[in-house]
């Protein structure tokens, strides 16, 4: 953590939860602040009205949104981020697009991690059976740390007959970090594609752009951009510039904001990533929402709020650890975050009933194969990091 960085202090305030909820569960769905639910309600005022609505508004909400995503991303082109419904959406691009990246052959493969996202996973079943591709998993390590052997074994799966890399900055289950510097460098070492999941780190997690050099990064907006449900971002770097979309928007092709002209069809689209828009991204009541959501990220800076996060839970950790439950160390890259901790529960423990113990005392956490993922945020206090301890200390002890 940068020590140039002001402290960032409890954000409590500009949340509407209840005093009695601790929740802890920011990577199944963030609350919306009272800023973001200001901004869909002067939306929803607005649609009442639609006069004097312009052209050039259907357009000008997408490239604000465009705008502060590319900031937290570090990305400097605006261009290329396309607003999306979904990270399936996201992905169907980029598996729709794979036939014509150069050198694909049949008997490449596709490089998974295991236990990943259904949407991470799905997407490619059908071009895999199209041109001949097998998939490769790289599981779970069985020992534990697993966070170094797991990124070793995934830059090892890497090679000569990878198409495409497809990896997360923090596994959505267990809050595994994965060095996407050393992934993304050891795919272009071999021509493969890297195709980044951000959903459940970009917002809360510093992510360079620069640095990782993906080909792809899909993020939907609704856990660590805070923003509204159906609603994501999707950055498409050069590979894609002359690729095919999924549908063909009007609003995606060149001067589609002279109305007084649609009927001259165009068949030159905007640049760059604009072709991969979901249709009607105009996204009127949702739009406002993502913005403002995504400039307060902007104002509380991804580092802050990891710092925020590491310093709440600080002392959760090692009590939860004389209890007999076991999270990641921190290892940098290869380790774990601080937005999204996977604890790993003693082999006794049954997840889903410690859920449930968890909920009666209305502390809200996920239960994920044998771990829970914890998932604080900035608008939770030391209050919420005790009431987890003193449950788990309940039913564990």
């Amino acid at each position: 953590m940068s020590g140039l960085l002001p402290t960032l202090l409890t954000q409590k305030g500009k949340f509407t939860l209840p005093e009695d909820i601790h929740y802890l569960n920011c990577a199944t769905r963030s609350p919306l602040s009272k800023t973001v639910e200001q901004a869909g309600l002067d939306a929803v005022r607005r649609d009442t009205n639609p006069f004097g609505l312009r052209p050039d508004d259907f357009f000008s909400g997408a490239m604000r949104v465009r705008s502060l995503f590319s900031q937290l991303i570090n990305n400097p082109d605006p261009e290329r981020i396309a607003v999306v419904p979904s990270v399936s959406y996201g992905m169907a691009v980029v598996a729709r697009n794979l036939p014509t990246k150069p050198g694909i052959r049949a008997g490449q493969r596709i490089v998974l991690i295991g236990s990943e996202f259904p949407s991470d996973v799905y997407a490619w079943d059908r071009v895999c059976a199209e041109l001949g591709l097998t998939i490769t998993t790289v599981t779970i390590p069985d020992g534990f740390p697993k966070g170094a052997i797991w990124n070793e074994q995934l830059l090892d799966a890497i090679d000569s007959d990878t198409a495409l890399v497809v990896a997360p900055p923090v596994h959505w289950m267990y809050g595994t970090r994965f060095d996407l510097e050393a992934i993304g460098k050891r795919a272009r070492d071999v021509g493969a594609w890297l195709a980044v999941d951000g959903t459940q780190a970009i917002g809360a997690l510093p992510f360079d752009l620069a640095a990782v050099q993906p080909d792809a990064v899909i993020c939907a907006g609704y856990k660590w951009l805070m923003g509204p449900y159906s609603l994501g971002l999707a950055y498409y770097g050069p590979a894609f510039d002359e690729g095919t979309p999924l549908e063909e928007g009007w609003m995606n092709r060149l001067d589609s904001n002279q109305f007084h002209r649609l009927m001259d069809y165009q068949p030159v689209y905007r640049p760059k990533a604009y072709r991969y828009n979901v249709g009607e991204h105009s996204h009127f009541l949702q739009m406002p929402m993502l913005e403002a959501a995504l400039a307060q990220l902007t104002d509380w800076q991804p580092e802050r709020i990891q710092f925020y996060t590491e310093a709440l839970m600080r002392d959760a950790w090692p009590a939860l650890e004389a209890l007999g439950c076991r999270v990641e160390p921190l290892n940098g890259n290869r380790g774990r975050a601080h937005h999204l901790v996977g604890l790993w529960l003693p082999d006794h423990a049954d997840p889903m009933a410690i859920q449930q113990a968890l909920l009666a005392e209305k502390v809200s956490v996920s239960a994920r194969a044998q771990a829970l993922r914890i998932a604080p945020h900035v608008y939770n206090t030391p209050n919420d990091a005790e009431a987890l301890v003193r449950v788990l200390t309940k039913v564990l002890v």
